[in-house]
């Protein structure tokens, strides 16, 4: 049976259409009994989604509807998208009318949450570059709903959530260089705040574990391998404690992630980028979601790219899109619940 939902339909954003996000959102609404999702709805593609579905072999009505309202009424029947554009499906080939249509997708899908006419926003894959040619000026998608829900890009935090692991980035899209230059106590202490305040909200974990990854090899071996440490991350560490947050660290990374470790923790704060992005993704690549902890709405997206060199080929994995709506849903049955 479908997952019953108190609270209002989800609004899915396409991504780029020509890369794998409207095959794998059709994908999605064909499961949806199996995998007990709850109701959502797409803004735009409608032409693209069918043709989509039709190259993967799918059998996916749709419903055009014209007010979000109207997605739970027909969702057990057919996959609702507002709205009536033509573009039509080029897996592979993007262009700029496709990057024009990811972005007007994203911008209306975004305002429809933020104005409660959905409960919450799954983001389809987008290419950052496409973007920025038709004037899309952000870093990515969660600096842009960040800043269309009134938060600064530098106050949203983005958190890699699968099976098996939960971690989160402290330093995102930056040079690795300038990572030592960035990390400070005040950093880690607001997005461990961050973190640990989303996941008893929309997580229902009441007393959240944060595990605190060292910058340097060895946890800095008391200052051998640089001071960072010593001086920045154990003090933040302390701070957070005396504040009453279940915090612990710095543990060195490259033995944090391993199955002995990993109960010990439910999330993990990382220094930078691929510490927190290389164990999801090798633990939890077709199942990992990208979430934005720190805002008024809930967000979540696929933690993976548009692979445009094998859209349209039905190879691409519906794991991580599939487990994106559910934990949407599931975050916003907690948040609506008294």
């Amino acid at each position: 049976m479908i997952a019953p939902l108190t609270v209002s339909p989800l609004a899915v954003s396409l991504g780029d259409p020509a890369g794998i996000g409207p095959e794998l959102i059709a994908e999605a609404w064909a499961r949806r009994v199996e995998e007990n999702l709850p109701p959502f709805f797409v803004v735009g593609g409608a032409v693209l989604l069918a043709a989509a579905a039709q190259n993967r072999g799918l059998n996916v009505p749709l419903a055009q509807i014209q007010n979000p309202s109207e997605a739970g009424q027909c969702f057990g029947r057919a996959l609702p998208v507002l709205g009536d554009d033509a573009y039509g499906y080029h897996p592979g080939q993007p262009d700029e009318a496709g990057a024009r249509l990811a972005f007007a997708s994203l911008s209306e899908a975004t305002g429809l949450v933020s104005q409660g006419q959905a409960s919450a926003l799954v983001t389809g894959p987008v290419a950052k570059s496409r973007l920025a040619q038709v004037g899309f000026t952000h870093p990515g998608q969660t600096e842009f709903v960040a800043e269309s829900c009134g938060v600064a890009g530098s106050d949203a935090v983005m958190m890699l959530a699968g099976p098996s692991l939960r971690t989160v980035p402290l330093t995102v899209h930056v040079a690795f260089t300038d990572v030592p230059k960035l990390v400070s106590q005040d950093l880690i202490v607001r997005k461990a705040r961050t973190v640990a305040k989303a996941l008893a909200r929309d997580f229902g974990i009441a007393s959240p574990r944060i595990a605190i990854a060292a910058l340097n090899p060895h946890a800095g071996e008391d200052g051998l391998f640089g001071d960072e440490d010593l001086r920045i991350v154990t003090p933040a560490i302390a701070a957070l404690q005396a504040e009453g947050i279940n915090a612990s660290g710095p543990h060195p990374a490259d033995a944090l992630f391993a199955p002995h470790s990993r109960g010990s923790f439910d999330v993990a704060l990382c220094m930078y980028h691929d510490q927190a992005l290389i164990p999801i993704k090798a633990l939890d690549f077709d199942q990992g979601v990208n979430v934005t902890l720190g805002l008024p709405i809930i967000r979540t997206s696929p933690d993976h790219g548009t692979a445009f060199g094998i859209a349209g080929k039905n190879i691409a994995n519906p794991g991580a899109m599939i487990a994106a709506i559910r934990m949407a849903g599931e975050c916003a049955m907690r948040r609506s619940a008294p």
